[in-house]
């Protein structure tokens, strides 16, 4: 399940690159906490690596957190400075049945 929140740049772009690397990194698999490093690597660096081939004049910046779904909250924000008629921010939510990944992607007008 995916949900996404506040975009502003590219929206359509963006949940299928992210939702593609989250996919691809972590997939079916059931929440591990030994490989929480490994995925939430993967899922940054994937998605950095598609918002590049884009080749928009762009800055990025991308965030992931992985969370097991045992019941505790969490909440999280981001509050920017900058020129919201060029730059902007996307925050996707992918979940499964043993856990969360909440990305959130940033592009910076060059």
């Amino acid at each position: 399940t995916v949900q996404t929140a506040g975009c502003v740049f590219s929206a359509p772009d963006l949940l299928y690159l992210v939702s593609q690397a989250i996919e691809s990194a972590i997939g079916g698999n059931a929440y591990q906490h030994s490989k929480v490093n490994q995925w939430t690597t993967n899922v940054i660096e994937q998605t950095l690596s598609q918002l590049t081939k884009l080749g928009k004049p762009f800055k990025y910046i991308v965030t992931c957190v992985i969370m097991q779904k045992n019941g505790a909250g969490l909440h999280t924000a981001s509050s920017c400075f900058w020129d919201s008629s060029t730059d902007g921010s996307c925050t996707v939510r992918w979940e499964n049945k043993t856990m969360y990944c909440i990305v959130s992607a940033f592009g910076l007008s060059i």
